[in-house]
């Protein structure tokens, strides 16, 4: 199996396309802060969730065929094309509140599970919900860890978590805030949650960013369970437009006492991609000569000096990698 990590993990990644979607949908109305992203390999389609006061999916075809076209001038090769957007509601049908701001997705059938990030405050907390993907109604919300909960001095700080989802198995999710908790002695140290049915929300152990910098934060997760293996975006920022973006390896464990260690970090950007606000991770299609892929999404904050990219990158892998 062609496993999406590098072989050796010095090889790095080969970037397979980048691509600017549109700053507005099929209705005329802005679209972008793109901040979660999650790829159906069995329809094609990458969908994107907005982090825009109302919040939103979208979905958009072609991701397929535009990384299998061989190398071609920009204006031969095929564009993603958008789906009409799904908003966010209620489980009654009312739009949701103001400041949603969603900002994990996974996808899990007909339904999707979103996290959204918290303001400290009664009305803008944050939560883990899960939605029809054809109403886009709610269907269900679960309370974080009581670790994370705001209470004072304690719990996920203002717009900083959880930032991150993934799927840990069938049936359990994993999140991780953005930035330490507010009672966390140490400032590079990212707590983790697992979700499920059964057990509710708990925690499930920490990362360590690795010398972070303090604008630096995680800003999406993919756990590779098979491989017992958790890739990490991490994301960081210096105003005026100064960004970097870092993709950490991690063991994957959720019982380990002390905060997990990076077993290999790699600098994005010298890898070529665009400097931007990358955000969001998720397995892409599989190459037409079968290598796996990964799909990175950037967050325009809908700023018009910043765009929203997708980029497909495929592990650098020696031949005696075979497994």
């Amino acid at each position: 199996m062609n496993l999406p990590i590098p072989c050796p993990l010095d090889a790095g990644w080969e970037i397979i396309r980048t691509v600017k979607l549109p700053q507005e949908g099929h209705d005329g109305e802005p679209m972008g802060g793109f901040s979660a992203a999650a790829y159906q390999a069995g329809t094609d389609r990458l969908w994107l969730l907005s982090d825009a006061q109302e919040g939103y999916l979208v979905p958009w075809g072609g991701l397929a065929t535009l990384v299998r076209q061989q190398a071609s001038s920009q204006k031969q090769r095929q564009q993603l094309k958008p789906g009409p957007r799904l908003l966010l509601r209620h489980s009654d049908g009312r739009p949701l509140p103001a400041g949603f701001d969603g900002e994990g997705l996974v996808l899990d059938g007909r339904q999707t599970w979103i996290i959204s990030e918290g303001r400290r405050t009664a009305t803008r907390s944050a939560r883990l919900m899960r939605f029809d993907l054809k109403t886009g109604r709610m269907q269900e919300s679960r309370p974080l860890p009581l670790s994370w909960q705001t209470s004072p001095g304690r719990g996920l700080a203002a717009n900083k978590g959880p930032e991150s989802l993934t799927k840990l198995s069938p049936d359990t999710l994993l999140l991780a805030a953005e930035r330490p908790l507010l009672q966390s002695p140490a400032k590079t140290i990212i707590p983790m949650a697992s979700s499920n049915a059964i057990a509710g929300s708990q925690s499930a152990g920490a990362l360590d960013l690795e010398s972070a910098a303090p604008a630096d934060g995680l800003t999406d997760l993919l756990a590779l369970p098979q491989q017992q293996r958790l890739l990490a975006l991490v994301r960081g920022y210096e105003p005026p437009l100064e960004w970097s973006a870092r993709l950490l390896l991690y063991p994957l464990t959720t019982s380990a006492t002390a905060p997990l260690q990076p077993l290999k970090g790699w600098d994005l950007l010298n890898t070529g991609l665009p400097p931007d606000n990358w955000e969001a991770l998720t397995i892409g299609p599989r190459l037409s000569d079968g290598r796996s892929s990964l799909v990175f999404v950037s967050d325009d904050n809908f700023n018009p000096l910043q765009s929203s990219w997708v980029a497909v990158l495929t592990p650098r892998r020696s031949a005696d990698c075979s497994s």
